[in-house]
């Protein structure tokens, strides 16, 4: 029997464990942390939005990145994860946005029902097995029974990208594969929130949601929500943004996208009498105590004039520091470019040696589009190395 042995037990690795094994390879996860797709279930804390029903062809136009990657996905798209996820016996639902979750809304229960059915399949899982890269061509790797090596016949790397290092993203295998003559783009940080040092009058509207409003960077618009944290801006809005951001374009919000700039005009064009700024804003315009805050944050003083003030309110700058750090980001850019992939992602360099997940260098907002990515790539890469064995 041909030998695999898959190193990252998240979503693309454990999917292209479980497709090695169906095609009868004896296979074996290896995962640094203690227990299987930390991050996975991590994302899935609050709800895990697994995918997006929409049409395939606005579906692939989230990605960035090589056009196989979406090649790729095609594959095994939108349609294809929810059948997945029906056949571990999970139902699914869709939201008013077309985002779509578990009925139980957490991972744990999908992640269970998927352990059963690779253990069911005889996949093997070492836990605190963290790799050190190769020695005399075997795999190296620490565990608490001390240093251990493989020599599999086909080798999936399931890595990670760079962000959440705790959870098990650390990038540590970017020198070893650079070694091997593999070409690295340099990780930076995607999806992330957005770094603002706030005047002491914010601090009583930290936690506050702005929604709705939309969000314009260069040519980049999204509509949606975002909030007002301690260290600066976090939410949806911002993370559909966040690669515009990192490529250097300004950020402009508008607090009222249901109305025309005329129409806001007109209506703080309206007499005041003695009512403050702060409480026409309020009357005329419905602002809430929130959105006034970042109008005085970021355009103090206000115009005076009744269309100079609409234009700051259609278009709010927002003053920022930059995206928050790599290991804050809820994915990254960059990583192993598919030019160093053949079409089954096996690196050129390295016959036998696979690589999935979000390691590659590709890149696509939250929403679903990140998890159906790397299961995506995950079950192509298995399917390859499966076919690359028995070939």
């Amino acid at each position: 029997m041909k030998t695999a042995i898959v190193i990252g037990a998240g979503p693309a690795g454990l999917m292209a464990a479980g497709e090695l094994a169906r095609a009868g390879v004896s296979v074996t996860v290896a995962e640094a942390k203690p227990s299987p797709a930390r991050k996975f279930l991590m994302a899935g804390k609050s709800g895990l939005n697994l995918t997006k029903d929409e049409p395939l062809d606005r579906f692939l136009e989230a990605y960035s990145g090589d056009v196989r990657i979406r090649e790729i996905i095609q594959d095994f798209g939108p349609d294809a994860v929810m059948e997945w996820a029906r056949a571990l016996g999970l139902e699914v639902f869709t939201g008013s946005s077309g985002r779509v979750f578990p009925k139980a809304m957490k991972a744990s229960p999908l992640l269970r029902a998927w352990l059963h059915e690779l253990a069911a399949l005889g996949v093997t899982f070492n836990t605190r097995w963290r790799w050190q890269g190769w020695q005399d061509g075997a795999l190296v790797f620490d565990t608490a029974d001390g240093a251990q090596t493989v020599t599999p016949d086909a080798t999936i790397l399931a890595l990670g990208g760079a962000s959440w290092a705790r959870l098990g993203s650390d990038a540590a295998w970017v020198p070893w594969l650079e070694g091997c003559g593999v070409k690295i783009t340099p990780f930076q940080p995607t999806n992330a929130g957005l770094t603002v040092v706030w005047s002491e009058h914010m601090t009583k509207h930290f936690g506050a949601p702005i929604k709705p409003a939309r969000l314009t960077a260069g040519t980049t618009q999204v509509q949606g929500e975002f909030v007002i944290s301690k260290r600066g801006l976090e939410g949806s809005a911002i993370y559909a943004v966040s690669k515009a951001l990192r490529e250097g374009t300004e950020l402009y919000v508008d607090l009222v996208p249901g109305r025309t700039l005329d129409d806001v005009a007109t209506r703080l064009a309206k007499p005041r009498g003695k009512t403050s700024l702060t409480n026409h804003l309020r009357k005329v315009l419905k602002l809430g105590p929130a959105q006034i805050a970042l109008l005085q944050e970021f355009a103090r003083p206000l115009p005076q004039d009744a269309k100079d003030l609409a234009a700051v309110v259609k278009a709010l700058p927002i003053r920022h520091a930059g995206l928050r750090p790599m290991d804050e980001a809820i994915s990254v850019a960059g990583g192993v470019g598919l030019d160093d992939l053949d079409a089954g992602l096996m690196l050129n360099p390295m016959p036998g040696v696979f690589a999935c997940g979000e390691m590659l260098d590709w890149e696509a907002p939250t929403g679903g589009y990140l998890i159906t990515g790397c299961l995506a790539t995950g079950r192509h890469a298995g399917r390859a190395a499966a076919h690359w064995l028995t070939a």
